[in-house]
């Protein structure tokens, strides 16, 4: 069985960006995502062995969603500064260390990684491979089935917890509904992070609850004037258009993506010759021992 791991390359880009600071080249370049980036993929090659990786990366908006909802992810605004910088090499450095890579104009890394699901589900009638999406973003706990699971990232504030790896049953613990109740439980509560307006004073635990009690959001409208709390009642109803509009915000697009870079061996040139640029000594040491026996 191979195990092949589905990275969210925008998380992880900033993940890596804020797990360190203050880190420069001597002309004073910013280092700092370089370095966070490298250790936390070797730290999850290290932990996990993946037989393949597939990096997915974001380029530029969404045009589908933001026609939906034109405020989609306007509360976001520009990226950090040095983050764009930096990003450019960090997708050199991705395809030099043999991963796999993919970006499409008006998608997003969320619908790559749900296309490339799709694919590889496909054609593996017999289960031979087990797929993990590697992402702190709960949207894509909605792709978690058998054979497909989700390994959250240690926390930027506490990286003590290290990975977490969640299955089905692990969404249920987590956020009390099933993988395929994910889309309608952020569908009613919406998505701060990404400027999704929920049902206003609704939270998860009122959220679950009604899925639990009705299954799905269309059983939820369907049911609008039998659902508790009563005040709720009325607004599910007069709000339906935002439930299912943001329901179709929130699905992920699972359209074939037929670009991109397959995954190969590494580079171990190309590697050092990106780390000498950045003037990162002590990694290009390690990757001499690290691929020393590929």
């Amino acid at each position: 069985m191979s195990k092949i791991f589905l990275c969210d390359g925008h998380n992880l880009a900033f993940r890596a960006f804020y797990g360190i600071r203050e880190l420069n080249r001597s002309d004073g370049f910013p280092t700092n995502m370089i370095h966070g980036w490298l250790r936390s993929f070797w730290r999850m090659d290290d932990e996990f062995k993946p037989d393949l990786v597939w990096v997915f990366f974001d380029l530029g908006g969404c045009p589908q969603r933001e026609g939906i909802l034109p405020n989609y992810k306007a509360n976001r605004g520009s990226p950090p500064e040095g983050f764009v910088e930096q990003l450019e090499w960090v997708k050199k450095l991705t395809t030099a260390l043999g991963y796999g890579s993919g970006e499409a104009e008006g998608r997003e890394a969320d619908d790559l990684i749900a296309a490339k699901v799709l694919e590889l589900k496909g054609e593996n009638e017999l289960g031979e491979n087990e797929l993990v999406i590697v992402s702190a973003d709960k949207d894509l706990a909605q792709l978690i089935e058998p054979g497909v699971s989700q390994l959250l990232p240690p926390p930027t504030a506490n990286p003590r917890v290290g990975w977490r790896l969640l299955d089905e049953t692990g969404v249920m613990e987590k956020f009390g509904v099933k993988p395929n109740q994910i889309l309608d439980y952020l569908s009613i509560i919406g998505d701060q992070a990404d400027n999704i307006p929920g049902l206003a004073g609704v939270g998860p635990k009122t959220a679950v609850k009604w899925l639990q009690e009705w299954g799905d959001l269309d059983a939820v409208i369907a049911n609008a004037g039998r659902v508790t709390p009563k005040r709720f009642c009325s607004m599910i109803y007069e709000k339906r258009e935002l439930l299912l509009r943001n329901r179709e915000i929130i699905r992920l697009d699972s359209t074939k993506h037929t670009g991109g870079i397959s995954p190969c061996n590494p580079d171990i040139e190309k590697i050092c010759e990106i780390l000498e640029i950045m003037e990162m000594k002590k990694s290009i040491s390690e990757v001499k021992v690290r691929y020393s026996s590929d």
